[in-house]
């Protein structure tokens, strides 16, 4: 991927995107869609020129758009003549590889339809991984040269023989973090801190989290000039708020909405043991650091828990969610544990995506405070302050 050039970003839920395909907006002008019923926002009820990617919501669309420029090591303007604000160019056929794409992604679909039974066997990164051509030469360089680091890909590998049980795992980790009576009695809190993107939002900017368990969050992002970026989980539905997007609020769905689901949970550690369904384990390394990982599924969602062997500590986490041409990774590295009412929390992490990397580091932590219900209704459109 190009970090120097122009992109657009959603933080949707850590799931951020760069459009790759036509879009615009229906009505054909800058802005922002504000539609009457947003739980029935389809790609082509939003944007025009949509002619393979249709019948799935907003998120998931814009989410496979990351697919694209990830798979290929595209930038928006490799496929579109637009600015990051000029939404209703990215309707028009200007250059080829949109129809490309669209031929592409008929392939894909009708090679995983034909001999794989409609699994998604084969995706965009199968052949391009990061190339925008596919090699049809083996690389002499590559057979002979110093082996390239590759991480293991979503599905996890059952572990060797004696690896601990989920469960076995989970409880070290409840142990390690202060017990499983003190995790209990942490029930909500709120925080301070700075949170830092790339490119454009490579400075730091105050951040809030505002979390009450089991499964309430708020994190707003303050940004004066633009507008806050806000995302918020309220328990049954998620919204994203964020300046200079074709949405301005949008609602979470399908496996995003697990995702949200997910990630509000597990800021509480007395969650952990009923987070995710069908948990399995096994072994890996992180930094050359033996990880014990567990596995499991947030409703269409798939998430996986590193845990450090020798402190018990959760290390990372990587969650994806589907799309039409591949699965979407949001990986979560956490460190700098302190002691909160008894509990050890994270006071820093980085989230990874298929667009890029973002810093979160906290300098106050507050807990069992009171928290207005209101912090967790849907966000209105991010305007300057």
């Amino acid at each position: 991927m190009r970090f120097g050039s122009r992109q657009i970003v959603w933080s949707a839920v850590g799931t951020a995107v760069v459009w790759a395909t036509a879009v615009a907006f229906v009505s054909g002008q800058a802005g922002s869609v504000q539609p009457a019923a947003q739980s029935q926002l389809l790609a082509e009820n939003v944007f025009k020129n949509v002619t393979v990617l249709r019948g799935i919501p907003v998120d998931e669309f814009m989410g496979t758009m990351g697919v694209f420029s990830a798979a290929l090591g595209f930038s928006c303007e490799d496929c579109h003549t637009a600015s990051s604000n000029d939404w209703a160019n990215y309707a028009k056929d200007v250059s080829p590889r949109k129809q490309m794409a669209r031929r592409m992604v008929t392939i894909m679909t009708e090679i995983n339809k034909q001999y794989f039974g409609g699994r998604q066997v084969v995706t965009c990164f199968s052949c391009h991984r990061g190339s925008n051509r596919p090699k049809v030469t083996p690389s002499l360089v590559m057979l002979y040269g110093t082996p390239l680091l590759d991480e293991l890909d979503v599905m996890l590998a059952p572990g060797p023989p004696g690896t601990p049980t989920p469960d076995q795992i989970l409880d070290k980790y409840l142990q390690a973090v202060g017990g499983a009576d003190r995790v209990a009695k942490l029930t909500s809190y709120t925080a301070k801190g700075t949170y830092s993107g790339y490119g454009p939002e490579g400075f730091p900017r105050p951040v809030e989290i505002y979390a009450k368990a089991p499964n309430q969050r708020a994190v707003i992002v303050r940004d004066k000039e633009a507008g806050d970026n806000t995302t918020v989980f309220n328990g049954t539905a998620a919204w994203v708020s964020a300046p200079f997007k074709p949405v301005a609020v949008m609602e979470l769905h399908g496996a995003e909405l697990d995702s949200a689901r997910a990630d509000a949970e597990l800021l509480f550690p007395a969650n952990i043991k009923q987070a995710l369904t069908n948990m399995r384990s096994s072994t890996d390394f992180i930094n050359d650091r033996t990880v014990l990982a567990v596995q499991g599924n947030k409703g269409a969602a798939l998430v996986t828990l590193y845990f450090d062997e020798e402190t018990g500590l959760l290390t990372r986490t990587v969650r994806s969610t589907p799309s039409p041409v591949g699965r979407l990774p949001v990986q979560m590295d956490y460190s700098d544990f302190r002691d909160v009412a008894g509990v050890k929390l994270p006071f820093k992490w980085r989230m990874t995506w298929l667009d890029g990397r973002s810093n979160f580091e906290l300098t106050e932590v507050q807990p069992n405070v009171a928290i207005d219900a209101t912090r967790y209704n849907r966000p209105g459109p991010p305007k300057p302050y």
